[in-house]
C-alpha cells in the first residue's frame, strides 16, 4: 500500500486528491496548520475518510520537522510527496508592500523547502519516492496583478527543476502540476496590497483588479468542467504511471490556455536536455519522461 504526505490537504486541491487517493486504497497523511476554526469541517471528511491530519505550519522550520517526522511514523514509511500548500495574492505590483511579498514567500517557496529538507532524508534512505508540486500556468506566464503570486511560482519552477536533477540518482523523481485558475477558497485568501494612499495615485485603474476578479469568476461559473477535482484525476493518473515514466509537467486546464503553456514546456524540454546533454550530464534527467 503506498503512503503519500499532502501538504495543505484541507484546501482546494488537496482534499478531493486526498479523498480520490484514499478511494484508490492508497495511505495518506496531510498538513493543516490548525485542524479548528475554517478547517473544522474538511478535516472531519478527511479523517472519517480515513486519513491522518497533522497540525504543521510549513512557515515554521521546528513545525515542519515534527510534522513531517510524525506523518512517516503514522503512515509507516513515506513513498509520495505532494507539496501542495500555497497561498496567492493580487493585486497592483507596485502597492504590494515587501512583508506582503514574503509571506507569499514563506508558503509558496521556503515552505516547499522546509518540506523537502524534513522528508528528503528518509526518502533518499530508501533509495525511492516520488515527489509533487502544485505550481500553476502562472508559473510559467504571468498576467497582470498576479505578479507576486507568479514569481513565487516561477521560483517554486526553478527550485524543482534543481531537485529534479539533483534527486534522480537517489531514485526520486519529480513532478509539477501546473493548474488553471479554478473556484476554490484559494481566492477567498488571496494577500492584497493595504497601501490606499498609493493606490489613490493610480486613480480609476486602482479598481481594475477588482473588476479582473470578478470577470474570472464569472467565466470559471460558466466553465463547470475547471473544477478541483481535475487536478485530484490528474494526481491520480499521474501516480499510476510506472516509475520513472511520469512527465515532468502535467497541465491541468479546460479553457483555453493549457495548449499554450503545453507548447511552452514541450519546447523548454527540449532545450533543458540538449543544455544537460552538452554539458554530458543528461543522465541525471532520466527519471522523468
Amino acid at each position: 500500500m503506498k503512503t503519500i504526505m499532502i501538504t495543505g490537504i484541507a484546501g482546494g486541491f488537496g482534499k478531493p486528491t486526498a479523498l480520490a487517493l484514499l478511494q484508490q486504497g492508497y495511505r495518506v497523511a496531510g498538513s493543516v496548520r490548525s485542524k479548528t476554526g475554517k478547517n473544522a469541517a474538511a478535516v472531519a471528511e478527511l479523517e472519517a475518510a480515513g486519513a491522518i491530519l497533522i497540525e504543521m505550519d510549513v512557515t515554521d522550520t521546528a513545525s515542519t520537522e515534527a510534522g513531517i517526522a510524525a506523518a512517516i511514523a503514522q503512515l509507516g514509511g513515506l513513498d509520495i510527496l505532494f507539496n501542495n500548500a500555497g497561498v496567492g495574492a493580487h493585486g497592483i505590483q507596485e502597492l504590494m508592500a515587501p512583508e506582503d511579498m514574503t509571506r507569499v514567500f514563506e508558503v509558496n517557496v521556503m515552505g516547499v523547502q522546509r518540506v523537502m529538507r524534513a522528508a528528503l532524508p528518509h526518502m533518499r534512505a530508501q533509495g525511492h519516492g516520488t515527489v509533487l508540486y502544485t505550481s500553476s500556468l502562472i508559473g510559467r506566464i504571468t498576467t497582470p496583478f498576479y505578479g507576486t503570486y507568479s514569481a513565487s511560482k516561477w521560483a517554486l519552477e526553478a527550485i524543482v527543476e534543481c531537485y529534479r536533477s539533483e534527486l534522480s540518482g537517489f531514485g526520486i523523481e519529480s513532478c509539477i502540476i501546473e493548474p488553471g485558475a479554478m473556484p476554490t477558497a484559494f481566492f477567498d485568501g488571496l494577500i492584497a496590497p493595504q497601501d490606499a494612499a498609493r493606490a489613490a495615485e493610480y486613480g480609476a485603474f486602482a479598481e481594475v483588479p477588482a473588476q479582473s476578479n470578478a470577470g474570472l469568476a464569472e467565466m470559471l461559473a460558466a466553465t463547470p468542467q475547471q473544477r478541483p477535482e481535475r487536478v485530484a484525476e490528474a494526481v491520480v493518473a499521474l501516480l499510476e504511471r510506472p516509475f520513472g515514466a511520469k512527465p515532468f509537467r502535467t497541465v491541468v486546464d479546460h479553457v483555453g490556455v493549457g495548449p499554450e503553456i503545453e507548447r511552452y514546456n514541450s519546447v523548454l524540454h527540449d532545450v533543458t536536455r540538449t543544455v544537460m546533454s552538452n554539458f554530458g550530464i543528461e543522465e541525471m534527467l532520466t527519471l522523468n519522461a
